[in-house]
C-alpha cells in the first residue's frame, strides 16, 4: 500500500470525521490504517484546524527567534 502524506490540517479534519463515524470506515475512505488514526489522535488530541495553523505559526516564529539570538551571540 502506498503511503499517503497528509498535512496537519488534513489529519485534524480526518480525526474530526473519525469522531462522528466508525474509525474503520474513515480509515478506509482516506486510505490509512486504523493504527495511524489512533497515533494521530495521540499527537493532535482535541486540536482544531485553527489550533494547528496557530501552532505552526508559533513554531516558525520560534525558529526565527532562535536564529536571531544565534546571530546576536555570534556578533559578541
Amino acid at each position: 500500500m502506498k503511503r499517503a502524506r497528509f498535512s496537519d490540517e488534513q489529519i485534524v479534519r480526518i480525526l474530526q470525521e473519525a469522531d462522528r463515524s466508525p474509525i474503520a470506515e474513515v480509515a478506509k475512505s482516506h486510505g490509512v490504517s486504523e493504527p495511524s488514526i489512533y497515533s494521530w489522535r495521540k499527537k493532535f488530541g482535541d486540536l482544531g484546524t485553527d489550533d494547528v495553523k496557530r501552532l505552526k505559526q508559533l513554531e516558525q516564529e520560534y525558529g526565527r527567534f532562535k536564529e536571531d539570538i544565534g546571530r546576536a551571540r555570534s556578533r559578541d
